[in-house]
């Protein structure tokens, strides 16, 4: 079966998500990555459940992932922020020992777009994708362009099929 069948197996229904800002700075209102995510999920008929705003400790990342892949219908998990290589960036460290398969083309579909934009410091991101516990899980850099790249190029335009993926026998 090829991927048009695969899509259209999947059908167009709403994705259950959650959302997790990863940030030492920014508000629940001054959180502007959320607010677009859950705009454009909404727009497209996709549901929201939760939404958590932790820091850049890996104790937080991991209870956060675990305690939002027990939610019912949750489906798929974006983290932002977290992903560059200071040492306070610990979020994929954590994420990537956590997935239990991982989707590289997520991560290297998400540099060469980002190299289009910001040339060889793309290199820097650590955007990584996965699945953990039959759940999608997304981790991109916080920058608002970054979001708004992974989510518009890479996560919506396979959202059902990735959905549907994760759970088909």
């Amino acid at each position: 079966m090829g991927t048009a069948e695969h899509r259209e197996k999947a059908g167009h229904g709403p994705v259950t998500i959650a959302i997790v800002t990863v940030s030492d700075t920014r508000t629940p209102e001054t959180d502007e990555n959320r607010k677009y995510i859950e705009r454009r999920m909404t727009e497209l008929g996709h549901v929201v459940a939760a939404y958590r705003l932790i820091k850049d400790e890996p104790d937080q990342v991991a209870a956060a992932l675990d305690e939002l892949v027990t939610l019912p219908d949750v489906r798929l998990v974006i983290f932002n922020g977290g992903t560059g290589i200071s040492p306070r960036d610990t979020t994929f460290d954590v994420i990537s020992r956590m997935l239990e398969k991982t989707l590289p083309g997520f991560g290297e579909l998400f540099r060469m777009l980002s190299y289009q934009e910001v040339g060889a410091a793309a290199m820097l991101s650590r955007a990584t994708a996965g699945v953990y516990k039959k759940t999608l899980v997304f981790s991109t850099p916080g920058s608002p362009n970054a979001v708004q790249v992974a989510l518009e190029k890479l996560i919506l335009p396979e959202i059902n099929h990735l959905a549907w993926e994760v759970v088909r026998k």
